[in-house]
């Protein structure tokens, strides 16, 4: 038999606001602004070649970094880099810094339909990623608004990387090299910084909901167990 309590775990038990928008800033400057202006700075100075391979290395030497001192590696981290040595090795085999370039356009588009696909799973894409920025276990996985918010988010992403693929490919035939490379990483940052905004808004005020951030912990209903 089963009755409705509230959650009476203390407010220290969640981690607060500003920690989870912590974790999830350092993560996007590890893994997406860190090697992005490497790479600029990189191309603008010795060439594609070694802006590639530099900014490979910065991704494969974080990673190094957090197994050495005990971090956790983030999942996107981890993506990051298997992408970026993906499109390595194509642009090395092929001899081709074109398609360097063109890789991140097909990346973005096979992200956004994998995004898509995972809505047809009971966990789509951004509840998988999600235990790198809050602690999930499967209880919050199994709250309906928990799994509303993160079906409403894995397609706004997916959109969002579909988006930004046609937006890419028009720039990648239409403008120089530099040109391509600078608007590219300023637009897209700009573009992931606002989704990231609106993700972590839209995130917040169900947590809020729900009792999950420390720093207003909100009394939620649950099942519990009790004999009778």
């Amino acid at each position: 038999m089963t009755t409705l309590t509230e959650c009476d775990a203390p407010a220290n038990d969640r981690p607060t606001l500003r920690a989870v928008v912590r974790r999830l800033g350092v993560s996007l400057l590890v893994a997406c602004a860190v090697p992005a202006t490497v790479f600029y700075a990189c191309l603008r100075l010795e060439g594609v070649w070694v802006a590639i391979f530099a900014a490979l290395t910065w991704s494969y030497g974080a990673i190094a970094w957090r197994a050495l001192t005990g971090r956790r590696t983030s999942g996107l981290l981890i993506l990051t880099a298997v992408v970026m040595t993906g499109r390595t090795l194509i642009a090395l085999l092929t001899d081709s810094t074109y398609l360097y370039f063109l890789q991140p356009i097909i990346s973005d588009g096979l992200i956004g339909v994998t995004f898509l696909a995972t809505l047809a799973t009971a966990r789509p894409m951004v509840a998988r990623l999600a235990g790198d920025f809050y602690p999930m276990d499967e209880e919050l996985h199994g709250r309906p608004a928990i799994r509303r918010l993160f079906r409403y988010l894995t397609l706004g992403w997916a959109l969002l990387c579909l988006g930004k693929a046609t937006m890419t490919l028009w720039l990648l035939q239409s403008q120089s090299l530099e040109t391509f490379v600078l608007v590219k990483s300023v637009s897209v940052l700009l573009l992931n910084g606002l989704a990231v905004a609106a993700t972590v808004g839209a995130a917040a005020l169900v947590a809020r909901r729900e009792g999950l951030l420390g720093d207003q912990l909100v009394p939620v209903p649950v099942p519990v167990p009790v004999s009778g």
